[in-house]
């Protein structure tokens, strides 16, 4: 459960809060306002901030939970960059992290606009074939009766190892010439639902 794990996770969580619950509707994520970024750091001193443009996520009426990352849609703020993650790391664009898991609907009536709430959320993390088991911490907030902000408490450590992309992530490394790339990454989600 490593890099792509800590972001998935971070919208499994989101999506896994109580505030979902309360009336037998499927909760969306709203694209403009949800987020899953990660951070690295390259030659042990230059660190930078990434994230996917496209991230989505549904929770279903009775709690099953689905959310989608677009592994292609990695922008690193460096077009060469985006090329080369998206061809060495992410399988040509054509990857995808998804995150399952049921959530427990009942403890989303206790939840009040303006309350917040941090949930446990436990689910699978697919990534290119590889599942992983993803335990997190989420703050949830409820900003309306209609809409749901769910981030990740603290950050999420990532392991490349876990993912099984240290190869992508060495070719990455050869081709700029760097001493190193981070194999471990603070992840951070900040996801909006509304029904």
């Amino acid at each position: 459960m490593k890099f792509l794990k800590t972001l998935v996770c971070a919208s499994a969580l989101m999506i896994a809060t109580p505030a979902f619950a309360g009336g037998h509707i499927t909760w969306n994520s709203v694209a403009a306002e949800s987020r899953v970024a990660f951070g690295s750091v390259k030659g042990n001193t230059t660190g930078e901030v990434h994230h996917f443009n496209k991230v989505t996520g549904v929770v279903k009426e009775k709690g099953e939970m689905v959310i989608t990352i677009d592994l292609g849609s990695v922008e690193t703020n460096i077009d060469i960059r985006n090329e080369r993650m998206t061809k060495h790391v992410f399988q040509e664009g054509k990857a995808t992290a998804v995150i399952t898991g049921q959530l427990d609907m009942s403890e989303v009536d206790s939840m009040k606009p303006g309350e917040t709430k941090v949930v446990e959320i436990e689910a699978k993390l697919t990534f290119a074939g590889v599942e992983n088991e993803i335990d997190a911490n989420m703050l949830v907030a409820r900003l309306s009766e209609d809409r749901v902000l769910v981030t990740t408490e603290d950050f999420l450590m990532v392991s490349t190892e876990d993912l099984g992309i240290d190869k992508g992530v060495d070719q990455l490394m050869n081709l700029a010439k760097l001493s190193g790339i981070t194999r471990v990454t603070p992840v951070a989600v900040r996801m909006v639902f509304q029904k």
